[in-house]
């Protein structure tokens, strides 16, 4: 046994693994949002001190709508992040959801087109394209797209386990995206569900047909699998790994750099050193970026691995919107069981529920491979399932329309079989099934945007990246323009902090020293009806969270109805919170709001 230990392990010496940083994904898998352009550009150079990554991560999936969402411009954030990279010789990449583009619904053939000119001018060197059914006519044109804008297409198939998904269906598919032109193919184990042998025999096939195939592995920890995935697929001649780093790491996440590389080392693979002072450092920064806000939007059952999704499947990235969908519905289950006068149950057990029901569903919907947006449709009918049984209805009665487009085709070919009970379902609803090719359902739409941009006097932005961010995220970046989406999650991230510390029983007053230690009260100069003035005319407004307001500017006065100024002489601040709302009746020394002070703003 020993001589046949050595043996292997002389048999992988020469063998070089190559580890990717999947620093979005991190985030992503954990919570709801993202670090913001200053955080990524200080993470950047300590990521590359460590010394042990020929590829991170940057951008794609849901991380540019993100951006949008808390109010920045994800066109800057991406240039910004990739810069550094691109200089140390690291090679970037973003995950593309294909027929999808960069969002949860199918995108125009036209803004797929132009989203790859301007990732590689954004300096993103490789696309992982993916279709969540793995239907190849949806990542096909995109391999093209992307060729002729010079980025690396990285062709994907999303693992997972059911009696279709076999080794020779992978293998199959690989052969047809190598065949289409793909350079690299990626195993998507969205979900670390994908069985190791079976990762290994995919991964052996490609590389024995395809040797100059560039092979990679993305692997989530949830269920517990993925230490001996990333193992078994080195061992069958994968090239690189997709690896994390803590404190964002396992649990829903991917398995961490220093435990892999350890055991790659100990089975002879050449793998790379760590700058361990490096790592301690960039562990240390993230953690404050979690500190900073982030962390309020992160739900700590994530962070732990759990073999119930052996079952169901679901995958990591879904988890932070899961647990947030979750609480609605459990308030909602709760108080019809409470009306009833039936007891109540834990988020836990309706968490078991779920996942029963995930499972159950999944084969009758065709067996969708649960990632990004079809993890989603899934989740949401088996949600919906659960909470209408739970209320003693039957399955089925709520199926929104994009699950809908699912089921009936119109976004690719389902891998399986659909159940009878759902094609009787469909007749019943008079839908017609669809069975060609899903982008003809989505006509080219990048002219009504570039005239609509034209008409609001908004720039095409450099090499149509603003173009391109209006066409993929239409709604995200009207909110973005109109400031309405920063406004939001102002709200959104005070809401969750003033949660947090109001489940410690300290008083608002308490809570506000502890979010804003140099907060001030501004009161009413005089008694009357609370006006947010917006200018000279008779129009108001609430005031903009986190707005600058500039001494003497008009547009930002707060006045009574008799038009005294309440803010006078505060130089140029912030408005951090308010107590009072427009037509809320006032007596002078009220506090209307409260507002932190800026030495040196820089900007509106």
């Amino acid at each position: 046994m020993h001589c046949e230990h050595k043996q292997s392990a002389i048999n992988y010496r020469m063998k070089e693994i190559k580890f990717s940083l999947v620093y979005r994904d991190m985030w992503q898998s954990s919570g709801k949002y993202v670090p913001r352009r200053e955080m990524l550009e200080k993470i950047a150079p300590l990521i590359i001190e460590m010394g042990c990554f020929s590829r991170v991560e940057t951008n794609g999936g849901a991380s540019e709508q993100v951006n949008l969402l808390f109010g920045e411009n994800p066109n800057e954030s991406v240039r910004a992040f990739t810069r550094p990279f691109t200089a140390a010789g690291i090679q970037t990449h973003m995950l593309d959801r294909g027929l999808n583009g960069l969002r949860m619904n199918p995108v125009p053939a036209d803004v797929r087109q132009l989203m790859y000119k301007v990732k590689k001018a954004q300096g993103v060197d490789i696309t992982r394209i993916f279709c969540g059914l793995n239907d190849v006519r949806n990542i096909i044109p995109s391999i093209r797209w992307a060729t002729e804008a010079g980025m690396i297409p990285q062709a994907t198939m999303c693992i997972t386990s059911s009696e279709v998904h076999t080794a020779a269906y992978y293998i199959g598919m690989a052969e047809e995206l190598i065949a289409a032109g793909a350079q690299e193919i990626c195993l998507k184990d969205m979900a670390g569900v994908g069985r190791p042998v079976l990762l290994g025999n995919i991964v052996r096939a490609i590389k024995t047909a395809h040797p100059d195939v560039i092979v990679q592995y993305h692997g989530h920890s949830g269920p517990g699998f993925s230490m001996a995935s990333m193992l078994e697929v080195a061992k069958a001649g994968v090239d690189y790994l997709d690896v994390a780093m803590e404190p964002l790491a396992w649990g829903m996440v991917h398995p961490d750099v220093i435990s892999v590389q350890a055991m790659l080392k100990d089975a002879g693979f050449k793998v790379p050193e760590i700058n361990m002072n490096a790592y301690m450092k960039a562990r240390k920064m993230t953690q404050s970026f979690i500190d900073d806000y982030l962390g309020y939007f992160i739900d700590e059952r994530n962070k732990y691995s759990t073999s119930l999704l052996v079952g169901c499947g679901l995958p990591g990235g879904m988890m932070g919107s899961l647990m947030a969908d979750l609480k609605g519905v459990h308030a909602g289950i709760n108080s019809s069981l409470k009306a009833k006068g039936e007891p109540e149950i834990s988020e836990d057990e309706l968490l078991v529920k779920l996942f029963e029901e995930v499972n159950y569903i999944w084969p009758k919907l065709g067996y969708p491979p649960l990632v990004t947006p079809f993890s989603q449709y899934v989740k949401n009918v088996a949600l919906m399932n659960v909470m209408y049984m739970m209320k003693g209805m039957g399955r089925w009665q709520m199926i929104d329309r994009n699950t809908w487009d699912m089921i009936l085709g119109k976004a690719g070919k389902l891998p399986g079989t659909l159940d009878a009970e759902i094609i009787a379902l469909a007749e019943k609803n008079k839908y017609e099934f669809f069975e060609g090719n899903p982008q003809d359902n989505y006509p080219d739409e990048l002219p009504r945007f570039i005239e609509e941009m034209k008409k609001n006097g908004w720039s095409r932005g450099r090499d149509d990246e603003e173009l391109f961010e209006f066409a993929m995220h239409e709604k995200q970046y009207r909110d973005f323009k109109s400031g309405d989406a920063k406004r939001r999650f102002e709200q959104e991230l005070e809401a969750a902090i003033r949660e947090k510390y109001a489940k410690m029983n300290l008083p608002v007053a308490e809570i506000r020293k502890i979010m804003y230690p140099d907060a001030e009260p501004i009161t009413a100069a005089a008694s009357g009806k609370l006006l947010w003035e917006l200018d000279f005319l008779d129009r108001s407004i609430e005031p903009v969270y986190g707005k600058l307001i500039r001494e003497n500017d008009m547009l930002c006065a707060i006045q009574t109805r008799y038009g005294v100024e309440a803010i006078q002489g505060i130089g140029n601040a912030r408005i951090i919170s308010v107590s009072k709302k427009q037509g809320d009746t006032v007596n002078k020394g009220d506090t209307i709001c409260y507002i932190e002070r800026v030495k040196n703003p820089s900007n509106n």
